[in-house]
């Protein structure tokens, strides 16, 4: 579409695009949802289903792969048959595993279905990119991904607390009947308020093969897999911070559970004020200074930090030095998703899979990282190691290459 057809488009039916981007930022909310509504009941989950602790999170790490796998299938398909084909099937299967999980009476078929849950809650998270590429471009994109980011922002915040409060009333099955009903929701959603975005004319022809070419070009593409590298260690950096924030802020710091509770929400809403303070300079200022004033700013909160526990200094700067790092991420994947998919359009859904893949993989490799140290420190030093690997990847990948970049692209 045209930036002055965009434009038309936007300042015409506002009420229809805000709409359009609040289903989109509910399926992209789909991961943080799946994933944490559901951490406070696995003790009593492990209880009902007579095993052990271990065991129970296995079917956390199970919805993980699921979610990452997901994308990367989801996404190409969703470049050859259009996105609401995929959506409405993906969701049917979600609501139909939500619901399964009600009746399970061990835990190996509980585990499956978090893995089918993930898989299918995976749809959501891919094509509500693909679909807001379709839609926009340049400055446009950015701000509405900001606008998506505000809906999918909340829900790590609310989920795991939604899903405590549910407890008082509901065994741990009824969190899972929550998800059934959303899955639901956002099936209906889909099927009656959500048009079609890619054309006929614009989708891919071919089969497995194609997608394995795709692929091959995007990895090729040394800029676009900049960007993906540099999403994907920032987000890494988030994930340390969540898996180990819990411990070093609890049992070092000692903190209450209450404080610690406190500090995360804050950390949340850094983040998405982040977002949408990014979304609302695009335009007066480009993607790429956001950019690299995002990513400069975790660079050296991280670093700080890491000095900060070497030093044994007070709790409130781990804590003001932890809102800088978590709130830099929604400057980064704001300008991140914008310049890296604003030259993908041919092949939107695969790129959108690239960039949503790489952060579930490397989250799963930092995570248990962060626990094999002592004290903070493993912490610290994992979110200051990755967030200076996603510097290096802008710096020699993205910024290297990218004038060779442009003029290939004006030459084809």
């Amino acid at each position: 579409m045209k930036q002055e057809e965009l434009t038309a488009t936007s300042s015409g039916s506002k009420k229809s695009i805000y709409f359009f981007i609040f289903i989109l930022g509910a399926l992209s909310a789909f991961g943080p949802l799946t994933i944490d509504m559901y951490l406070p009941a696995l003790p009593t989950l492990a209880d009902d289903l007579q095993t052990n602790a271990s065991m129970a999170q296995l079917s956390l790490t199970a919805c993980l792969i699921g979610l990452a796998l997901g994308q990367i299938v989801v996404g190409p398909f969703s470049d050859i048959q259009g996105r609401r084909k995929p959506l409405i099937i993906s969701l049917t299967i979600y609501t139909i595993a939500s619901l399964l999980c009600l009746f399970v009476t061990s835990i190996w078929p509980f585990i499956a279905l978090r893995l089918l849950q993930g898989l299918s809650g995976a749809a959501g998270m891919v094509i509500s990119r693909a679909s807001l590429r379709d839609k926009f471009s340049g400055t446009e994109m950015t701000k509405y991904f900001a606008l998506l980011m505000l809906v999918n922002g909340i829900a790590p915040i609310a989920a795991p607390v939604a899903g405590g409060q549910l407890l008082q009333f509901l065994s741990w099955r009824g969190v899972f009947g929550v998800l059934t009903v959303i899955g639901a929701i956002m099936f209906f959603a889909v099927l009656f308020g959500l048009k079609e975005t890619l054309p006929v004319n614009k989708r891919k022809t071919g089969g497995f093969k194609e997608v394995l070419q795709t692929y091959g070009l995007l990895f090729k593409d040394k800029v676009f897999f900049g960007y993906v590298l540099v999403q994907g260690f920032v987000m890494s950096a988030m994930f340390a911070y969540i898996s180990g924030s819990t411990f070093v802020l609890q049992e070092v710091y000692g903190l209450s559970a209450q404080m610690f509770s406190l500090v995360f929400a804050l950390n949340g809403v850094g983040l998405i004020i982040a977002t949408q303070t990014t979304g609302r300079l695009a335009g007066k200022i480009g993607e790429s200074r956001l950019l690299v004033y995002g990513l400069s700013q975790a660079m050296i909160s991280s670093i700080l930090l890491l000095m900060v526990i070497a030093m044994d200094a007070p709790v409130i700067y781990v804590c003001i030095l932890l809102f800088f790092t978590v709130s830099s991420v929604g400057v980064v994947n704001t300008s991140v998703f914008s310049l890296a998919l604003e030259n993908q359009a041919e092949h939107a859904g695969s790129a959108s899979a690239l960039l949503g893949l790489l952060p579930f993989l490397l989250g799963a490799i930092v995570a248990p990282i962060v626990g094999l140290g002592e004290g903070g420190l493993s912490m610290a030093l994992v979110i200051a190691a990755c967030e200076l690997i996603a510097v290096g990847a802008y710096v020699f990948l993205v910024k290297r290459n990218k004038k060779v970049y442009l003029v290939a692209k004006e030459a084809s």
